[in-house]
C-alpha cells in the first residue's frame, strides 16, 4: 500500500460502516472509520430500528393491557400515557446498545475511529479537521436522511421526522402522518396505541406500495379496525399553523376541487429518504451520484473501481441487515479482491406493524413485472391452533411457486411474521425443496406449522388432482364405503 495511509477508509459509523471496519481490521488491514456525528451506531441505533421497535413494543404492551378482557381477565383501569417517560425508556435502550458500538471496542479490533466532517480532495484522499488522510480503497456508508416534501407552508410548521420524533415529550391528541410506508405505519400504530388519534395520508393507491395489494389491503383493514384513519390516493396540498393547531389541506391526487382541511396537534413526515452525500465533495473523488443514490454495480463498486457504497446511500434496500450484508461484500472485494456479488433475491425484510409484514424473494407484483410464471398458494392463520390459542388469527402466508415446483418467494402478514419468514429465507438461500419443507416435522402447537401446511398444499394439489381423486374413489368404492352419510 505504498503511498497510502490506510488499506481501507470508511465514511459513516452506522451498520454498514461498522461491519466493514470490524471485518477489515480483523483481516489485518490498516483501517480507519470516520463518523461526522460524534457517535457511532448510525440512524438505526439513534433514530431508526432500535428506538422505533422499542416504541412499538411499549405501545403493544399498553394496547394489550387494555384488551385483557378478551382473554377472560378482569378489565384494568389505566391512566393516560406520559410520553416523556416512554421516550426515556426508549433512550435507555439506545444507551445500553450504544456500549457495544464504542470507539474503544473497534480500536481493540484494530480499527481507528475518527470523528469529524470528511471532505474528498481526490479519489484516494480526503481532508479531516485540516489533516489529509489517504486510503487505497474507500467505502462510503453515510446512510440517508428524511426527505422534506415541497408542500406549501411546510417551512412554517414544526413537523416531526424519524430524527426528532423520539425526543418528543407530549402525546399529541391527533397525529397526522404523511406517508404510508413502513416508517409511517409503524409510528402511526405506535402513537395510536398510546392514545393519539391518528390519520395517515398516502399518495399511492395503497399503503406499503411494494407489497402485494391483498397483503396491503388486509393490513389497512386491521389498522382501521384499531381506529386509524387512512387516506390513499391523497396528496397534501398546503399546510399551516393556527395557534398550536396544524392545518393540512388534502385532496384526491387527481381532483384538487375536492380538497378539505384536517387539523392535528403534530405532523410526522415519512415521505421518502435521500442519500447523505452533501459536503463530501464526491465530485472531487470522481464519484457519480444522484439525488436518490450513489449508483453501484453488483459488487457494490461506484463508477470509481476502488470506491464502494453500502447501505442506504446506494439506494438499493434501505434496511440495517442489508447494510451489514452489503458491507461484508464490499469489504472482502476491497481487501481480499474476491469477486463477490450481491443477491437481493435472498434478502428478506419486515415491516413491524401489528401484524408484521415480512417478505423474501418475489411477490406477485415483482413476479408479474419480470414476466415470471408462477402459482400462488395461501393459508390463513385462522386455521392455526397456536394463533387461535393466542388470539392472533389475523393474517396469512402466501408462497409463489414456479412451474417446476420451486419456491420463488414468500410473504407473511401475521403476529411474529419477522421471525416466521426466516424458515423461508434459509430455504431459499440453501435451495431447499418444498418437498423437504412439507416433510419437516414442526413442533405443535406453533405458528410456524403454517409453513409446513402451505408447502403441503403444493403437493396435495398435484397428488390429489380431480382426476386422481376420481380414480381412487372408483378403486376404493369397489370395496364399499365405511360411511355412506
Amino acid at each position: 500500500m505504498t503511498g497510502y495511509d490506510y488499506d481501507l477508509g470508511i465514511i459513516g459509523g452506522g451498520a454498514a460502516g461498522l461491519t466493514a471496519a470490524a471485518g477489515s481490521a480483523q483481516f489485518g488491514a490498516k483501517t480507519i472509520l470516520i463518523e461526522k456525528s460524534g457517535k457511532l451506531g448510525g440512524d438505526c441505533l439513534h433514530y431508526g430500528c432500535v428506538p422505533s421497535k422499542t416504541l412499538i413494543h411499549t405501545a403493544s404492551v399498553w394496547y394489550n393491557a387494555r384488551r385483557v378482557k378478551d382473554f377472560g381477565l378482569p378489565a384494568l383501569a389505566l391512566p393516560a400515557v406520559g410520553l416523556g417517560r416512554v421516550m426515556d425508556h426508549v433512550q435507555e435502550v439506545i444507551n445500553r446498545i450504544q456500549r457495544h458500538d464504542s470507539p474503544e471496542r473497534f480500536c481493540a479490533l484494530g480499527a481507528e475511529i475518527r470523528f469529524g466532517l470528511p471532505v474528498f480532495t481526490d479519489d484516494h484522499a480526503l481532508e479531516l479537521g485540516g489533516q489529509k488522510i489517504s486510503a487505497k480503497n474507500w467505502v462510503i456508508a453515510t446512510g440517508s436522511s428524511p426527505v422534506v416534501p415541497p408542500i406549501e407552508g411546510l417551512a412554517a410548521v414544526p413537523f416531526w421526522t424519524n430524527e426528532t420524533v423520539f425526543s418528543q415529550r407530549i402525546l399529541p391528541a391527533h397525529l397526522i402522518v404523511l406517508g404510508g410506508g413502513p416508517i409511517g405505519l409503524e409510528i402511526a400504530q405506535a402513537f395510536s396505541r398510546l392514545g393519539s388519534k391518528v390519520t395517515i395520508i398516502e399518495f399511492m393507491d395503497q399503503i406499503l406500495g411494494p407489497e402485494d395489494a391483498d397483503i396491503a389491503a388486509l393490513l389497512q383493514t386491521l389498522l382501521e379496525a384499531e381506529g386509524i384513519k387512512i387516506h390513499t390516493r391523497t396528496k397534501a396540498v398546503r399546510t399551516g399553523i393556527n395557534g398550536t393547531t396544524i392545518q393540512l389541506t388534502i385532496a384526491p391526487v387527481d381532483n384538487d376541487f375536492q380538497s378539505h382541511v384536517i387539523e392535528g396537534d403534530a405532523l410526522f413526515l415519512s415521505t421518502g429518504r435521500k442519500p447523505n452525500v452533501v459536503d463530501l465533495a464526491l465530485e472531487k473523488a470522481g464519484v457519480t451520484f444522484t439525488p436518490r443514490d450513489i449508483p453501484t454495480n453488483n459488487r457494490l463498486k461506484t463508477n470509481m473501481a476502488h470506491i464502494y457504497a453500502c447501505g442506504d446511500v446506494n439506494g438499493h434496500l434501505p434496511f440495517t441487515h442489508v447494510a451489514g450484508y452489503e458491507a461484508g461484500i464490499a469489504m472482502t472485494n476491497a481487501i481480499l479482491h474476491l469477486p463477490r456479488k450481491v443477491d437481493y433475491q435472498k434478502v428478506g425484510w419486515c415491516t413491524y406493524t401489528d401484524p408484521e409484514v415480512a417478505s423474501i424473494g418475489f411477490n406477485e407484483k415483482r413476479a408479474q413485472k419480470e414476466g415470471l410464471k408462477y402459482t400462488a398458494f395461501t393459508e390463513s392463520f385462522n386455521d392455526n391452533d397456536r394463533a387461535q390459542a393466542e388470539g392472533e388469527t389475523s393474517g396469512m402466508i402466501k408462497i409463489l411457486v414456479n412451474p417446476q415446483g420451486d419456491p420463488l418467494g414468500c410473504q407473511i402478514i401475521a403476529h411474529q411474521a419477522g421471525e416466521l419468514i426466516h424458515e423461508w429465507i434459509i430455504a431459499m438461500t440453501g435451495g431447499v425443496k418444498l418437498s423437504k419443507m412439507a416433510e419437516a416435522v414442526h413442533i405443535y402447537p406453533t405458528l410456524s406449522e403454517i409453513s409446513k401446511r402451505v408447502s403441503g398444499r403444493v403437493f396435495s394439489e398435484k397428488l390429489f388432482s380431480d382426476q386422481t381423486r376420481r380414480i381412487l374413489r372408483m378403486l376404493f368404492n369397489l370395496k364399499g364405503r365405511a360411511c355412506n352419510v
